[in-house]
């Protein structure tokens, strides 16, 4: 495959697991930033590959080869990140773009190798589970601080955005996997919370809350 055809079935990976469902050609345009023309014209070329199941006007999904495809550039990314955060001391948001990069690799040995040197990570610093060599991940339970309540704590334990922006913001708050966060209060007009970090306690808006993943305790 070439670097932009393993970059739209990583695409199409995650749009069908965050939508469950059939994703449409204007999705996938909108994730990648291109042309509805020049979705539909890779799309053809990935079913020839048989990687994908499309058919005009009725969206596109993943066949069993382009899933574990998926997962496989997933597998390599993930494994990167790591990597590079406890290897080489980068910071959680400075290694999205490397990881991008880097999963383009095409030696399965080298990224086996990686991964026994790194201990057979399951998840990345992100917080996302890392496929294994069968494309086997380990069910995180999760759920987004906005959806609790007052009184109710959570551990963090991911996060649905990785932009460098709002991981510095989380930096700046003590935020990080394994943080515990206790929500003191929460405004019915905006969702706002008010919410307990180690001694600090401080307001986040309705946004923030809905791109950290926690696991009650």
């Amino acid at each position: 495959m070439t670097f932009s055809e393993e970059n739209y079935l990583k695409s199409i990976y995650h749009l069908t697991t965050s939508l469950d469902s059939e994703v449409s050609t204007n999705a996938i345009a909108e994730m990648m930033e291109t042309k509805a023309s020049s979705v539909t014209d890779m799309l053809k070329k990935l079913a020839e590959k048989d990687l994908v199941n499309y058919k005009k006007y009725q969206g596109v999904s993943l066949t069993e080869n382009g899933k574990l495809a998926a997962k496989m550039i997933v597998r390599k990314h993930r494994l990167w990140e790591v990597f590079l955060v406890e290897k080489l001391d980068f910071s959680w948001d400075e290694v999205h773009d490397i990881a991008e990069q880097l999963e383009h690799i095409k030696s399965e040995k080298l990224i086996n190798k990686l991964d026994d040197f790194l201990g057979n990570p399951t998840e990345d610093p992100h917080g996302d589970p890392i496929p294994d060599a069968q494309g086997r991940m380990i069910a995180i339970e999760k759920q987004l601080l906005s959806e609790l309540l007052a009184n109710q704590s959570g551990i963090c334990v991911g996060v649905k955005d990785n932009s460098s922006d709002f991981l510095k913001y989380l930096d700046k708050q003590q935020i990080g996997l394994g943080t515990k966060i206790a929500v003191v209060t929460k405004e019915t007009f905006d969702l706002s919370l008010k919410i307990k970090v180690n001694d600090s306690e401080f307001v986040i808006s309705n946004k923030i809350a809905c791109n950290l993943f926690v696991k009650v305790v």
